[in-house]
């Protein structure tokens, strides 16, 4: 039933405190509809994954943010956890990393708390979206549209709440992977805007 993901190549982006089921989940839908998936981070070796409050397995990195380019991937996954997107928000790196699928009209999705890194990379502006319930006003002071469903997707961007929402999320991901780049120049506007460092 789901789109085959031959020949893509698509980016995870994490660090340490990233909600376990969000990473592993996705990237397990993604390699089993035929993606070639890279965990990319602002460390090298590996990342401790978390579930909730505790901690949980480690996730080894393929490549890191130093070393990683956008134009080499299809496509972009952002997992949760408070903590692993708290830490990337505020990293120059990554955020350029994600602007640039946005600049570049790639397919973005997003769980959890990890729409926080779409805030500080300036990409959330205009966006019909979803999150985890407590950064929803963050969202909104970002100029989000904000909504309360199990997966939102808005030209090539698809969000999600939480874990449980986890089925819906990894089949809109791979729709939207398997769609390809959005053209309407929606994604590229906003993406090119917010390019001074902040």
């Amino acid at each position: 039933m789901a789109q085959r993901l031959e020949g893509k190549t698509i980016a995870v982006l994490a660090t340490d405190g990233f909600e376990q089921v969000e990473l592993t989940k996705p990237v397990e839908a993604l390699k089993e509809a035929g993606a070639t998936v890279e965990i990319v981070s602002d460390k090298s070796g590996a990342i401790q994954g978390f579930n909730h409050f505790d901690k949980g397995q480690t996730v080894q990195v393929d490549r890191t943010l130093s070393d990683a380019d956008a134009g080499r991937y299809d496509g972009l996954v952002l997992p949760g956890g408070a903590h692993n997107p708290d830490t990337l928000r505020i990293n120059q790196q990554a955020r350029d990393f994600v602007r640039a699928f946005f600049t570049q009209n790639k397919p973005v999705a997003a769980i959890c708390h990890a729409p926080w890194i779409l805030i500080d990379a300036g990409v959330a502006e205009g966006r019909r979206m979803t999150s985890y319930k407590t950064i929803r006003k963050d969202l909104e002071n970002a100029g989000a549209e904000v909504v309360d469903e199990q997966v939102v997707v808005d030209d090539g961007l698809v969000t999600s709440r939480d874990p449980d929402d986890l089925p819906a999320f990894c089949a809109k991901m791979i729709e939207e992977f398997a769609e390809g780049r959005h053209s309407q120049g929606r994604s590229a506007g906003r993406g090119e805007t917010p390019s001074a460092p902040h």
